[in-house]
């Protein structure tokens, strides 16, 4: 995966994660909103990667 492609994966995961999140404090499900943290959490992760990907590149464009 790409830098870009990993970055806008992270997007969408945090999205999906805030939803989930949102839905199970609204219906009171412990479950829901622990899932949603989980893949707020790996959006996170998939958007530090895309951003790590960038600066290795950038070094390496400039050697």
């Amino acid at each position: 995966m790409g830098s870009t492609s990993d970055k806008i994966s992270g997007a969408a995961n945090k999205a999906a994660g805030n939803v989930k999140q949102a839905a199970g404090k609204a219906t009171g499900s412990k479950k829901l909103e622990a899932e949603g943290k989980v893949q707020e959490l790996k959006g996170d992760a998939q958007t530090a990667k895309g951003k790590a990907k960038d600066a290795v590149k950038k070094v390496v464009d400039k050697a």
